[in-house]
């Protein structure tokens, strides 16, 4: 079964592994990372590491019983109570409700963590699973997301009250 951790220094080769595995397929949905982003993992991920550390961020991985990663479920800009969640889930297990399940766990340890009343997240017109997710995790629509929001593409932004 899989279990959702926080991310520390000894997930990095499997996180690097996951995005290696998974660029292509989530290139088509949202906007790819780059060369760079590959090129720079292990200081972006040491800076990611730094950012949890100081309470403004908090950084999950759904981790398989092999160890592999099979998911990234993060929460940013962690303030008065609110949060931006963002998440990205393998393609060997999409479609399966592994996604929606697994925002429903860090929902209840956004509240029960990290204190946070509510979350947002921002998904493009053209990711229907992502907002299937959202829909079905308890997110309702609240507004317009900005390309500047979504690297360059128009969407939704989507909220969901957290009881305590």
């Amino acid at each position: 079964m899989p279990e959702l951790k926080q991310m520390h220094s000894g997930h990095a080769p499997a996180v690097l592994a996951f995005e290696r595995a998974n660029r292509a397929y989530f290139a088509a949905s949202i906007t790819d990372r780059g060369d760079d982003f590959f090129d720079q993992f292990t200081d972006r991920y040491n800076a990611s590491l730094a950012e949890q550390e100081t309470g403004v961020c908090a950084f999950y991985v759904l981790v398989a019983e092999d160890g592999s990663v099979l998911g990234r479920f993060n929460l940013y800009d962690l303030e008065d109570g609110t949060a931006r969640l963002g998440y990205r889930l393998a393609e060997e297990v999409a479609g399966r409700g592994v996604a929606t399940a697994t925002v429903r766990e860090l929902c209840r340890l956004a509240t029960a963590r990290h204190g946070l009343r509510t979350l947002r997240a921002a998904t493009s017109h053209d990711n229907t699973a992502s907002q299937r997710v959202l829909t079905k995790a308890g997110f309702v629509p609240v507004g317009p997301a900005s390309p500047a929001d979504l690297g360059g593409e128009s969407g939704t932004w989507y909220q969901r009250d957290l009881q305590p």
